[in-house]
């Protein structure tokens, strides 16, 4: 279930000390302080296995992690702050990052930092934990506070992949949640690596992730292809097969089985026995009738008329 921090309900004399207490209840201890002792803006946060995603969208401050709030708590995250519209800087450990839409910057909550908004601004922030970064990413305390840009490369991918995750993280499976906040993680690595370097090339495991989550994110598009998922990883069609050599089905073979898999599901929702099953089918990305009939009975060995006849047992 998601929160929600807002200070539209609230007077204007208390809201930058009501905004103070929501940065800290959405993230970790922070202290916030605004031109005119005023802040407007809101902040939702959702859990996604072992991420949270936040969007933040307000007018201008500045946020603190001093000594001496650290002190008050062990909070052990690696935020991210993905830039998506205004300009925000991000100062730690002696670097400043100021992120442009689409920029992305790591900062960690160990160690004192500072954010600062001139204007008004929206950013997705991520947390995650912080031993499980550092088992990710080798020194990861001379990343933090660098801009990974957002025009190409993991920025572009990392954008993107979290408009989309943002907009349906609601809906996503547990198992699917899962798989997704991995590949976000391989993102973020990916990304900050490139600051030392080149870029190292992901794993067969982890573009398999990578394929998986996209193809869950655009499952209900009827154009959803390998070359589609290629565009948005910025990889080639030949890599993404190479990927999945040696699995028990092709990147096609498991786009289909994972929409068949969701129509089946639908078809034993009694809250959706008003709908046909063609629309069923239609809305997870089929486009012909017939072919969707034969492959589910193919799926299933029964027909998607049998199966919504099945009584659901307990």
């Amino acid at each position: 279930m998601a929160r929600l921090h807002t200070t539209d309900e609230v007077d204007a004399r208390d809201r930058l000390a009501y905004w103070n207490d929501a940065v800290s209840d959405a993230y970790v201890h922070l202290s916030c302080d605004a031109p005119g002792d005023d802040v407007v803006g809101d902040i939702r946060v959702d859990s996604l296995a072992t991420l949270e995603l936040s969007r933040v969208t307000a007018t201008a401050q500045r946020v603190c992690r001093t000594p001496s709030l650290i002190a008050r708590a062990a909070e052990d995250w690696f935020l991210v702050s993905i830039q998506t519209s205004g300009v925000g800087r991000i100062r730690q450990d002696d670097r400043t990052a100021e992120l442009h839409p689409g920029d992305f910057a790591l900062y960690d909550s160990t160690r004192p930092y500072q954010l600062d908004f001139d204007g008004a601004f929206q950013q997705y922030v991520l947390m995650l934990p912080g031993p499980t970064l550092r088992s990710q990413l080798r020194d990861a305390a001379e990343l933090t506070a660098r801009s990974v840009r957002g025009s190409r490369g993991a920025g572009h991918l990392m954008i993107e992949m979290i408009r989309t995750l943002a907009a349906d993280i609601s809906v996503l499976e547990p198992a699917a949640a899962a798989a997704v906040a991995q590949s976000v993680e391989h993102i973020v690595v990916a990304g900050l690596s490139s600051l030392g370097g080149a870029v190292p090339e992901p794993s067969a495991e982890a573009r398999r992730e990578q394929v998986r989550a996209v193809a869950r994110a655009h499952l209900r598009d009827p154009g959803l292809t390998v070359a589609v998922i290629a565009a948005q990883l910025h990889t080639s069609v030949s890599t993404l097969h190479r990927a999945f050599a040696g699995e028990p089905c092709s990147i096609a073979e498991w786009i289909w089985a994972q929409r068949l898999d969701a129509v089946r599901a639908d078809l034993c929702d009694p809250t959706l026995r008003h709908r046909t099953i063609s629309d069923l089918a239609f809305s997870w990305g089929f486009v012909d009738a017939s072919h969707f009939s034969r492959a589910f009975r193919a799926r299933f060995g029964r027909t998607a008329r049998e199966v919504r006849a099945t009584p659901r047992t307990r």
